[in-house]
This record gives C-alpha cells, sequence and structure tokens, in this order.
C-alpha cells in the first residue's frame, strides 16, 4: 500500500470544508518516525486551522491534527530510541488526521501503562500546553492559587487535574452547574459558573481579599482586565488562546502596582528542539503521575476518521467535557 485515507481542508471555513481524500504515504526523513495512527486528538487549533488563522509551521504538512497514538512503521536516518511495532503518542507538527503521519523521533513518548489507544491520542497536545504555559512560563508553585477558565475543556480537565496534583489550590469556571460538578470532581476546590457570578469577586473571597497566583485564560476580550483584577499582588496571567478576541482595554498601572507578569505561548511555532525538551520534562514530570492513575484524561467522545466535520462541530459547541478523538 503507497497511499492513505486523510482529512483535508478544501478551503478556510467552518467544520464542513473538512473532506475525506487520499494522498500518498509520507516517508520519515532523517529524525522522523512513520506512525500508523490509532486514533488522533482533536483540539480547539484543529479549528483555528480549519477557518485559516492558524497556519502550519514551514514543511509541515497542511493536514490538520496535532497529536496521535499509534504504533511505529518506519524510523528514519539517526534515531535509536524507537523501533518498528513500538507503541507510541506524540506531538505533531500537522497532519494528524490520517491513517499515518511523521513527526520527529524525539516528540513521541510511550503510552502510559494500561492505557488505550483513544486514551493516549488524549494526551500530548493537551498536558504540553498546559505543562509549559501554568508550570514553565507560569511558575505554579504548591501552596499557590490558581485559576483556569474553561474547566471542562481539555486544556481545562488537565490544568485542574496537574495543577491539584502538584500542590496547588484550584479554582475554575464552566457554564453550567453540571459542568462545575465534573471539575470539582476532579478536584477543583471551587467551581464558579460564570453565566451566574462573578468569577472575579469569587477569585477574591476564594483567596481572603488576596487575589490569585496565577490564571490560565483561552477566552481573552474582557475576561483579560477582569483576570488582572482578580490577580495578587506579584500573580501571573498566561494566555493561550482567544475565543473572545485578542483586544482589550488594559489598565497598565494595575499591571505595575501589583507587579504583575503577562504572558502566553503558542506551542505549534515553536522549533523542534524546544517541543523535544518539553517531552522530555513532560514525561520526567507527568508520565508517573499518568501511569499511577493519579491524573487521566478525561474522555468525552469518539467520532470515526471521516466524520471529523462532525467531531469539529460537537467540539465548537462547547457541549463536551474533556477530550475528542478521530478513529481511523
Amino acid at each position: 500500500m503507497t497511499d492513505m485515507r486523510c482529512i483535508e481542508i478544501s478551503k478556510p471555513g467552518g467544520p464542513e470544508v473538512l473532506v475525506e481524500a487520499r494522498r500518498p504515504i509520507p516517508v520519515p526523513q532523517a529524525g522522523q518516525i512513520l506512525i500508523r495512527t490509532k486514533a488522533i486528538g482533536v483540539n480547539r487549533p484543529d479549528a483555528l486551522h480549519r477557518a485559516g488563522s492558524y497556519n502550519p509551521p514551514p514543511g509541515a504538512s497542511d493536514l490538520p491534527g496535532l497529536e496521535a497514538a499509534g504504533e511505529v512503521t518506519a524510523v528514519g536516518e539517526g534515531v535509536s530510541r524507537w523501533s518498528v511495532g513500538d507503541a507510541v503518542t506524540a506531538l505533531l507538527p500537522g497532519g494528524g488526521y490520517a491513517e499515518y503521519v511523521t513527526t520527529p523521533a524525539e516528540h513521541a513518548l510511550p503510552i502510559p501503562d494500561g492505557y488505550s489507544w483513544e486514551q493516549a491520542a488524549a494526551l500530548c497536545e493537551t498536558f504540553f500546553t498546559v505543562w509549559i504555559n501554568v508550570f514553565d512560563r507560569g511558575g505554579l508553585q504548591a501552596g499557590e492559587t490558581f485559576l483556569v477558565h474553561g474547566g471542562t475543556s481539555g486544556i481545562g480537565t488537565t490544568a485542574i487535574q496537574l495543577a491539584k496534583a502538584r500542590g496547588a489550590r484550584v479554582m475554575t469556571t464552566a457554564g453550567t452547574d453540571e459542568k462545575c460538578a465534573r471539575c470539582r470532581e476532579l478536584g477543583a476546590d471551587l467551581a464558579v459558573n460564570y453565566r451566574e457570578a462573578d468569577f472575579v469577586k469569587k477569585a477574591k473571597a476564594f483567596t481572603d481579599g488576596r487575589g490569585l497566583d496565577l490564571i490560565l485564560d483561552m477566552v481573552g476580550g474582557d475576561y483579560i482586565p477582569r483576570n488582572i483584577k482578580a490577580l495578587a499582588e506579584d500573580g501571573r496571567l498566561s494566555m493561550i488562546a482567544f475565543l473572545g478576541g485578542p483586544k482589550a482595554e488594559v489598565n497598565f498601572a494595575q499591571v505595575m502596582v501589583k507587579r504583575l507578569v503577562l504572558t502566553g505561548s503558542t506551542l505549534r511555532p515553536r522549533s523542534d528542539l524546544v517541543k523535544a525538551d518539553l517531552a522530555r520534562a513532560v514525561e520526567r514530570e507527568v508520565w508517573p503521575l499518568l501511569s499511577a492513575g493519579t491524573i487521566a484524561p478525561v474522555m468525552d467522545s469518539t467520532f470515526p476518521l471521516a466524520e471529523a466535520a462532525k467531531a469539529h462541530a460537537y467540539m465548537e459547541s462547547s457541549a463536551h467535557i474533556g477530550k475528542i478523538v478521530l478513529v481511523p
């Protein structure tokens, strides 16, 4: 067999522009591995890519898909850790919505003990993103107070569990009482229904008036000045997306007076070397927690690869709790 099924973006637009196609199976280059995908993670950046606002880095596949789990079927020159037949989960530069995908060998990790393909496919994009923005750039420490918005998203469910496992007090926001209850089950000390309560006031009460040490936000827009109000002195705001827009009116006097740090990052454009370093940190710090069952990805639903458009429509409805995956 020389070709494979995949999902292409026919043109920038809504979920309906995702169409099934056939392409040649990619060939791993030096330092890369070829993976036959068994399950593929679906993430918000995939929808941005589909809409034309999150383009692949130079040299990456134009197919969507930033994480997958499967079997190694070929290795490029210079690869020593992986062999044909190994089971891996991997961060991808793109191309995941397909039966086969290549990625740098150093961006792949072993599948945690007892994990299904679907669970394994729900790890890399989310856990890498949370690690770099909450613990690396955000500097969250045991005993600090942490707020993650969108607590039932893939990022939110991951951030709640990982922050709690590492000793933080965790607050989150969600859009229904049911979702708030699920967040508390995952370990959140406080879950606020943002449709019914002001998260800034709740944050102040949660911290006895002091404010939060770190906020992880993917909303942006008018949440930005409200986040700044909710932070304690020397607090940090880490931005990873702008579902509510990238612009806001900010009183920078508050930033100065409280000595705040405003930061953020996008993972996909980072260099292969940075991603390899990140993979090693996550394997060292997070993988033991996954294998021990201390934390686990929250799984929502599985769609056939051919129904990627339905998966995207469901994701954008925000009705899900946790991760959505595709199965070839």
